[in-house]
């Protein structure tokens, strides 16, 4: 399906469940910007999902948006258990215009809910010849190093700047050997997932993804990827007010409330301290992909730079959607 028309389904089947034409547009741009990057796993397959939690009342389609200016740099948004990419997308567009006035935004944003990517948002900054650190924080899905209980979610960690090229640099990552989205599409799909990703709920390794929602993901790095999960959901969640240690609701199966997400969003001018940044940067990702390569590696990318070659590539290709979706989205706008 060519992207004008995906993008047009999604609108329509937002405003089918209440949403405004500004919020369902900010929706499609960012579950079309994940299909285009290849991020299939946080795009147009999660429109039902979405959809269910406004049905269920638990995503509030017509929120009524709080926003507190605490000084010129910093803000708090009360998103008002709105989708979680309206939240983001006010908060990402309010730390950049503190930024570019003061020098730093400081934004947190609490009742907000899953909102993506988070390399959408921080890329939107380094555009802007900005910095941009983003955490949010997610569902129960990494056991605290020692524990055998899942309490973290998969909660990335995300940093972008100006690379002194047209791609800015991206760093966008789960604090699970894979995210949680991938796990959910390969259910659906009825693929398999890699083993050393996940453990069943008996804690033996497994493929299954199935088993594995139920069971848990492994953090990267053993304890330093626990350790940084505990740190996002103390970023976004204990600091901002929202829904922390093992409280954020599981978006697919659990309708009793609000995920109450928190977002963080800081972002600051990339000149603060030196005036010739732009060269600086340039030398830096220069000097790593100069480096002698190892066999079977023809190029060194720097991160964001595979995804914005995807990007480019996709944009000229049509959205494959399964006829399951997309008679899934069509009965949705039927009902």
């Amino acid at each position: 399906m060519k992207i004008i028309d995906v993008k047009k389904l999604i609108i329509k089947t937002f405003k089918k469940f209440n949403l405004s034409e500004k919020h369902s547009n900010i929706c499609a741009n960012a579950l079309i910007n994940a299909e285009l990057v290849g991020a299939h796993s946080h795009g147009i397959i999660r429109l039902p999902s979405y959809c269910k939690r406004i049905k269920k009342k638990v995503i509030n389609a017509k929120p009524k948006i709080k926003i507190r200016n605490i000084s010129q740099s910093i803000t708090n948004i009360d998103a008002d258990n709105a989708i979680g990419f309206v939240g983001a997308d006010l908060g990402i567009n309010c730390a950049i215009k503190n930024a570019k006035k003061t020098g730093l935004g400081f934004v947190a944003i609490k009742n907000s809910g899953h909102y993506g990517l988070s390399g959408y948002y921080a890329e939107q900054a380094a555009k802007k010849n900005l910095f941009a650190f983003c955490f949010t924080n997610a569902p129960p899905a990494i056991a605290p190093h020692g524990a055998k209980k899942t309490l973290f979610g998969t909660n990335p960690i995300c940093f972008a700047c100006p690379s002194g090229n047209k791609v800015p640099f991206v760093l966008d990552t789960s604090m699970s050997m894979i995210n949680r989205g991938k796990i959910r599409r390969a259910a659906k799909l009825g693929k398999k997932i890699p083993y050393g990703f996940a453990l069943d709920k008996n804690g033996k390794p497994t493929n299954d993804p199935a088993k594995a929602l139920k069971g848990m993901q492994l953090p990267i790095a053993e304890f330093r990827g626990s350790g940084l999960a505990w740190m996002v959901d103390i970023l976004s969640g204990v600091f901002t007010g929202s829904n922390h240690g093992g409280k954020v609701k599981d978006p697919f199966d659990d309708f009793s409330g609000p995920q109450n997400i928190g977002h963080l969003f800081i972002v600051f001018k990339q000149n603060l301290f030196v005036k010739n940044y732009s060269k600086r940067i340039k030398e830096n990702i220069s000097k790593v992909k100069n480096l002698p390569k190892i066999k079977g590696i023809k190029k060194i990318y720097y991160p964001g730079e595979n995804k914005a070659e995807r990007f480019k590539l996709n944009k000229k290709k049509e959205i494959n959607i399964s006829l399951n979706l997309l008679s899934e989205i069509n009965l949705l706008n039927k009902s």
